[in-house]
């Protein structure tokens, strides 16, 4: 029989352990540092003089002191009863982080912040696997060129819904724009609006893609010379079970 539980490593009771009441009382006091999960800080590189008792913070690349600089990058540092402990997040663990007001998820990389309702999951396995709506953001600003393309991807594996736009700021040198992906311009729209507030919601039959894949705006009729155009992502991604 194991001494820990497989998920949230919680200590078990042994047949005939004694004061089994500090082992039942390890693993309340690691379940209450886990469940809804509340993070101080990610940023903070030195561990806090005065901390109180449950805080918990996500220990930086650079974290330093007497006892962080001991403990492992992306560990979750747990102030309680006067000494630190240091927990190791599972791939999918889901923090709130107070001081940026943002939700965290842990994956190999380490935490990766989401935007406040970029991500919603609509249904999970009891196994890990998941099934969400994303929504990715960006505003392209001070557009120059025959054509930009977004940062933001539609990620790889995702079925993508749509493309919406929005012109924030009126454009100059064309006279009007495309939106798609590179080889097809226009397909999330065409000839799409210059003037401040135009928009589009460019809804496709949902499409499977299989790399991550930039959004491009076409000019029509001379280069873009200025202006920019906020635009969103909108898609279902999957996660594999743990």
């Amino acid at each position: 029989m194991s001494e820990h539980s497989p998920r949230l490593s919680l200590p078990l009771v042994m047949p005939d352990q004694a004061q089994k009441h500090v082992t039942v009382n390890e693993s309340l006091l690691r379940l209450d540092a886990l469940v809804q999960l509340c993070v101080e800080s990610r940023a903070l590189s030195v561990q806090p003089a005065a901390p109180q008792n449950g805080q918990v913070w996500i220990r930086p690349p650079d974290g330093s002191g007497e006892d962080w600089s001991a403990f492992a990058d992306s560990n979750l540092v747990v102030w309680r009863d006067g000494f630190w402990s240091e927990i190791s997040p599972q791939p999918g663990w889901r923090a709130w982080l107070r001081d940026e007001e943002a939700v965290a998820v842990f994956k190999a990389g380490g935490w990766e912040v989401q935007e406040a309702g970029a991500e919603t999951v609509l249904t999970a396995g009891v196994g890990g696997a998941q099934t969400s709506a994303v929504i990715l953001e960006e505003e392209l600003s001070a557009l120059t060129g025959a054509s930009v393309q977004s940062s933001i991807v539609i990620p790889s594996r995702a079925i993508v819904l749509g493309v919406s736009v929005r012109t924030s700021s009126t454009i100059s040198g064309a006279t009007s724009f495309d939106c798609g992906i590179a080889g097809e311009e226009s397909k999330f729209g065409g000839s799409l609006g210059v003037a401040q507030g135009a928009s589009n919601i460019g809804v496709i039959g949902p499409q499977a893609v299989y790399a991550d894949t930039p959004v491009v705006l076409t000019a029509n009729g001379g280069s873009f010379t200025g202006g920019a155009v906020k635009l969103a992502v909108h898609a279902l991604v999957s996660r594999p079970p743990d």
